[in-house]
C-alpha cells in the first residue's frame, strides 16, 4: 500500500506572490508534517508485519516525494535564477538512497548534476537551498555538485564516488541530463580499471571487517558493517555491476551467473537485515546497527521468539541471526568469487606449466590450493579432508573456487566418511602439525565442513553466551581456545607463560589435547552440566575416530573434568593440604594434570582480553605445582605436620636472628597458625615476623609492596584481633577504589592479626602513586581506631561516570554453602553482579551475621562476582544448623540485592 503522496500545492502556495524567505517557514512546516505523519504511518505498517523490504522502499518513496517536490518549487520560486537552471540540472539520489534502500534514520545522499553551461555559483546557490531545508528537518544529507566530466575523473580515482555512482537514481530536473549520466556511468565509469575495482571492494571488506570483528560470531555483531551484514550483500552486488553490467539483479539469473534458488537467497537475506535494521532505528529513534544485549533482547520479543525453559528467547534469535549471517556470507563470497575467477583459454594453458602437483589432484598455483578436476571430490569424498592437510602441509590458502567446491560438497560428508580411516588420519595429522592447525580449523568451521565431520559440533554451533565476558559464540570460543594451545605448543607464549609452555613440551599426544579443547564445551548445546554431557558424547565420537581405548578414556576425563582446575585454584584455599591431595587423587596421573592444566589455561584465556589475569597465572600455576608434587611423590597421606612445622620454625629463626631476639621470634613463630607456616615461603614468613613484632609497641602496621611483574601490589596489615576487622578493611579500600584479587586472613594465638591482600586498580592497573597508599593508610587507621565510620567513607564514593554503563543480561544472585569441601571452615560461594563497595557489603553483612571469615578467595569477572569465604562460628566451629543456614543465605541474598 503506498504511502500518501505529497501535493506541491500544500507545500507551496499557488499565486503567492511573497519572497522565497518570507515563504520559507510555512513551506518547512508543511514538510515537517509531511515527514512525522508519513513516518509514524510506515512505522505502524512496520509493527504491523510489513516486510523489510516494502519498509524501506516505502521510506523512500517519502523522501523522493519530498525532495522532488521542494526542487521544483524552489526553483520556481528563484523566478530569472530558477529559469536559468531549468533544462541544466537534476537531482540524483546516491548511495542507498539511489538504490530506494532508506532506513528510517538513515544518511539521505544526494548529487546536484549540471550540464557546465551554467555558473557553478548558481547551481550552489541553489542547492543551498534545498540542502537548508533538509537539514533543518534534521535530516543526515550527504551531497555533491557535479558534472558528467567531473564523474568520470572522480570516479577514476576514488572506489567510494564509483561505487555511489553505480546506485545513482532520478529524482528530479531535466531527465536527459541524467540519461546521460547513466549512459557515461555504463560506457566510461564502469569499464574503466574494473578489475582494479574489484580488488579494491574485496580489499576494502577485509578492512571494514577487521575494524567490526573479522568473524559473524562476535555477540554484539554490527548488522551493517559487520561480516555477514548489509554491506557483504551489497560489496556482492557491487563487484558483479562491475563484471557483468546490469541494472536489476535478475539480469545475472539470464547471463548465468546466479541460479533463481540463489537470487531469492540475496532477496530474503536483504530483507530479513531491513526488517531488523528498520526496528532498530524506529526503537532507538537514530541511525543504529550495533545489536548491544538490550537490542538483541527487544529484536528477539518483537520478532515473536519466547523463552523455551533454560534456553532464552535472545538466544533463540541470536542463533538464528548468526546462521543467517553465514548464508549472507556464503552467498557474497560465492558471488564475487564468480567474478574475480575466470577461466580464459591462455590463462588456463599457463597455469597447466606453472602449477605444482601435491597429491590427490590437488596442485599449487600462486600460493593457492587449487583442483583442476573437480569431479574427483565425486569419485573420492575423502580428498575433502586432505585438501585442508595439503594446504596447511604446504603453507598455502584454499582458492576461491576450492571453497566454493567444498560447500557444495558437504552432502557428501557421511557416517562413511566419517568412519574412513584415511580421512581420520588426515584429520589427525592436521592437529599434530607444529603449524597452521588453528587457522586450519577455523576454515573448516567457516566452510561449514567441521559441523558436518563432528556432527556434535551442531550443538555449539552459533551457541550464544549471552553474558558479558564471553564476546564470542561458545563454537568461536571453542576455536580461539584451540589457537591459545597453538601458541602455547610453539612457545610463543613461553615469556608470558613461561611453567605452561615448558609442560607442553613434554605432552606425548598434541592431538588428544586438541581434541579435547575443541570438545570441552561439546555439551553446552544440551542445557545445564555442560561438562557431564559433554564426556558422554566422547566414547562414541573416539569409536567413530578411530581413537584407542586409552585416548578415548584420557579425552572424556578432560572434558568431564575440565571446569575443576579454574574452579579449585580460584575459589578454594590452596593452603588446605587435604583438599589438594583430594585433587590430585582425582587427577590419577601427572599426564591427565598436566593436560588438564593447559587445557584450563587456554579455555580461560579465550574467553576475553580481559579475563586472564597474572593474579589467576599464579593461582593455576600454584595449585599445578602442589597436585603435581603429590602425584610425583605417589604419596596421597598427609605428611606429619609436627615435623616440618617444627622445622620452618627452625629455619625462620636461623634467618631472623641478627634482627629479632630468639626469645622473641620463638614466642611469635608459636603463636602462628600451622596452616600460615605451612604454606607460606619461609622468607616471606620471615618478612612477616618483622612486621608483627613491632606490634610490641604499636597496635597497626602496614606495608605496601610492589609485584611490578604481576601488576598487584601485596598490602599487609598486623594489629590485634577485633570483631568485623576484615570488613572494615574492605571497606577502606572500596572507599579508595582500591580492587582486591586475593586476600589471606591469619590469626595467631595471642591475638595477632595478618591479613595480606594482593590489590590493583579498578581498571587492573598497578597502583604505585604513593599519595593514595598514604591515604589509605590514613583512612585504615581512622577507621581502626574509631575516629572514622567505615560505612561513611563507603558511601561518599560513588561509581564513576565517564563511560556508559554497558548492557548485558542480569543473573540473579546465588548464594552456595559447602560443608564437605573443609574439614575447619563451612564455605559460602558468593555469584553476584559487581558493584562499588559490593565486597565490603557482603563481609559486614557475615560479620552481622556473628560468623568469622578465615579464608576469602575474590574472584570478579568483568561485570560478575564470584566470592568465597571460608567461615566459622564465634566458637570456632562449622555451621551445620538449616535454620542458620538458611539465615546466612536469606541474609546475603537480600542485603546484595538491596545494594544500590
Amino acid at each position: 500500500m503506498p504511502v500518501h503522496p505529497i501535493s506541491a500545492a500544500a507545500i507551496f502556495s499557488a499565486g503567492d506572490q511573497r519572497s522565497f524567505e518570507e515563504q520559507r517557514p510555512e513551506i518547512l512546516e508543511a514538510c515537517k508534517q509531511f515527514i512525522t505523519s508519513s513516518h509514524e504511518e510506515i512505522r505502524q505498517r512496520h509493527a504491523a508485519g510489513a516486510s523489510g523490504t516494502e519498509v524501506v522502499h516505502q521510506l523512500s518513496a517519502v523522501m523522493d516525494a519530498m525532495v522532488s517536490t521542494l526542487f521544483n518549487g524552489i526553483l520556481g520560486l528563484m523566478g530569472a535564477d530558477g529559469k536559468r537552471l531549468t533544462g541544466h540540472l537534476t537531482l540524483a539520489a546516491v548511495g542507498g538512497y539511489g538504490r530506494g534502500e532508506l532506513n528510517p534514520y538513515s544518511d539521505v545522499d544526494i548529487m546536484f548534476l549540471h550540464d557546465g553551461s551554467v555558473p557553478v555559483e548558481a547551481v550552489e546557490a541553489f542547492a543551498q537551498k534545498l540542502l537548508y531545508f533538509l537539514w533543518d528537518l534534521r535530516l543526515d544529507v550527504g551531497y555533491s555538485v557535479r558534472t558528467p566530466a567531473d564523474c568520470v575523473e572522480m570516479a577514476a580515482q576514488d572506489t567510494t564516488i564509483k561505487t555511489a555512482l553505480i546506485d545513482c537514481r532520478y529524482l528530479a530536473g531535466h531527465q536527459p541530463l541524467f540519461a546521460t549520466l547513466r549512459k557515461t556511468v555504463y560506457s566510461q565509469i564502469l569499464p574503466k580499471a574494473s578489475d582494479k575495482f574489484i580488488k579494491e571492494k574485496i580489499a576494502e571488506m577485509r578492512r571494514r571487517r577487521d575494524k567490526y570483528g573479522a568473524t559473524i560470531y562476535l555477540l554484539e555483531p554490527n548488522i551493517k558493517e559487520g561480516e555477514g551484514g548489509l554491506r557483504d550483500l551489497q560489496t556482492a552486488l557491487w563487484v558483479a555491476q562491475v563484471k557483468y553490467k546490469f541494472d536489476n539483479p535478475k539480469e545475472l539469473v539470464i547471463k548465468g551467473v546466479l541460479s533463481e534458488a540463489e537470487l531469492e537467497v540475496y532477496h530474503s537475506a536483504l530483507d530479513h537485515l531491513w526488517r531488523m535494521r528498520n526496528e532498530l532505528h524506529f526503537h532507538t529513534r537514530r541511525k543504529s546497527d550495533q545489536m548491544n544485549f538490550d537490542l538483541q533482547v527487544h529484536l528477539a520479543a518483537f520478532l515473536g521468539y519466547k523463552d523455551r525453559g533454560k534456553v532464552l528467547a535472545v538466544e533463540d534469535f541470536m542463533r538464528d541471526y548468526y546462521r543467517h549471517a553465514a548464508r549472507v556470507e556464503h552467498f557474497s563470497s560465492t558471488l564475487t568469487s564468480r567474478c574475480v575467477w575466470r577461466d580464459e583459454g591462455a590463462a588456463k594453458i599457463l597455469g597447466y606449466f606453472v602449477r605444482r602437483p601435491v597429491g590427490n589432484g590437488c596442485f599449487v598455483l600462486k600460493g593457492e590450493l587449487v583442483i583442476p578436476d573437480e569431479s574427483i571430490i565425486d569419485k573420492n569424498p575423502a580428498v575433502l579432508m586432505q585438501i585442508f592437510e595439503l594446504a596447511q602441509k604446504h603453507g598455502v590458502t584454499l582458492n576461491i573456487r576450492v571453497k566454493w567446491l567444498i560447500r557444495r560438497s558437504l552432502h557428501l560428508i557421511n557416517d562413511k566418511f566419517r568412519r574412513n580411516r584415511e580421512v581420520n588420519q588426515s584429520f589427525l595429522n592436521i592437529l599434530r602439525s607444529e603449524k597452521g592447525m588453528a587457522d586450519t580449523l577455523r576454515l573448516m568451521h567457516h566452510l561449514e565442513f567441521l559441523n558436518e565431520y563432528i556432527p556434535e559440533f551442531e550443538h555449539i554451533y552459533c551457541k550464544v553466551q549471552h553474558d558479558l565476558y564471553h564476546i564470542y559464540t561458545v563454537d568461536i570460543h571453542t576455536l580461539f581456545a584451540v589457537e591459545q594451545m597453538e601458541k602455547i605448543l610453539s612457545g610463543e607464549l613461553k615469556k608470558e607463560l613461561p611453567l605452561p609452555c615448558a609442560i607442553a613440551r613434554q605432552i606425548g599426544k598434541r592431538e588428544l589435547l586438541i581434541l579435547s579443547i575443541l570438545f570441552h564445551d561439546i555439551g553446552k548445546g544440551e542445557g545445564g552440566g555442560h561438562a557431564d554431557k559433554g564426556a558422554d558424547m566422547i566414547p562414541t565420537i573416539a569409536r567413530r575416530m578411530g581413537l584407542s581405548k586409552e585416548d578415548s578414556e584420557r579425552l572424556e576425563f578432560l572434558v568431564r573434568q575440565h571446569l575443576v582446575f579454574a574452579h579449585i585454584s580460584q575459589r578454594r584455599d590452596l593452603a588446605d593440604e587435604r583438599m589438594i591431595m583430594q585433587f590430585a587423587r582425582q587427577m590419577v596421573t601427572s599426564e591427565n594434570l598436566k593436560m588438564l592444566f593447559l587445557l584450563t589455561i587456554a579455555d580461560v584465556r579465550a574467553v576475553g582480553s580481559d579475563v586472564w589475569t597474572t593474579w589467576k597465572a599464579m593461582l593455576f600455576n600454584e595449585l599445578y605445582e602442589k597436585a603435581f608434587n603429590i602425584l610425583e611423590r605417589g604419596d596421597f597421606r598427609l605428611e606429619a605436620g609436627t615435623e616440618r612445622v617444627r622445622s620452618v620454625r627452625r629455619k625462620v629463626r636461623e634467618m631472623v636472628e641478627y634482627d629479632i631476639p630468639a626469645a622473641v621470634a620463638r614466642e611469635e613463630l608459636r603463636a602462628l597458625p600451622t596452616r600460615y607456616l605451612l604454606s607460606a615461603p619461609l622468607q616471606t614468613i620471615a618478612d612477616h615476623l618483622h612486621l608483627l613484632v613491632q606490634l610490641n609497641d604499636k597496635d597497626l602496621v602496614m606495608q605496601v609492596q610492589h609485584e611490578q611483574e604481576s601488576g598487584f601490589s601485596s598490602f599487609t596489615i598486623c594489629t590485634f584481633d577485633t570483631h568485623g576487622l576484615f570488613s572494615k578493611i574492605t571497606g577502606v579500600m572500596a572507599a579508595n577504589g582500591i580492587n582486591i584479587l586475593g586476600a589471606q586472613i591469619f590469626t595467631g594465638k595471642n591475638g595477632k592479626i595478618l591479613d595480606i591482600l594482593q590489590v590493583n586498580s579498578a581498571q587492573g592497573f598497578l597502583i604505585t602513586d604513593a599519595a593514595r597508599w598514604q591515604k589509605v593508610e590514613a583512612d585504615m587507621a581512622d577507621v581502626l581506631h574509631g575516629t572514622v565510620q567505615v560505612s561513611d567513607l563507603v558511601h561518599r564514593r560513588q561509581r564513576p561516570t565517564l563511560l556508559p554503563a554497558k548492557s548485558a543480561r542480569h543473573f540473579p544472585t546465588r548464594i552456595e554453602i559447602d560443608n564437605e569441601v573443609s574439614d575447619e571452615y563451612t564455605v559460602i560461594d558468593i555469584y553476584a553482579h559487581d558493584k562499588v563497595g559490593l565486597l565490603y557489603l557482603i563481609t559486614s553483612t557475615i560479620n552481622q551475621l556473628g560468623l568469622y571469615i578465615g579464608v576469602s578467595k575474590i574472584s570478579t569477572k568483568v561485570d560478575q562476582v564470584a566470592d568465597v569465604f571460608y567461615v566459622r562460628d564465634i566458637f570456632g566451629h562449622k555451621i551445620f544448623a538449616e535454620d542458620k543456614l538458611e539465615e546466612i543465605r536469606t541474609s546475603l541474598s537480600w542485603a546484595i540485592d538491596d545494594w544500590q
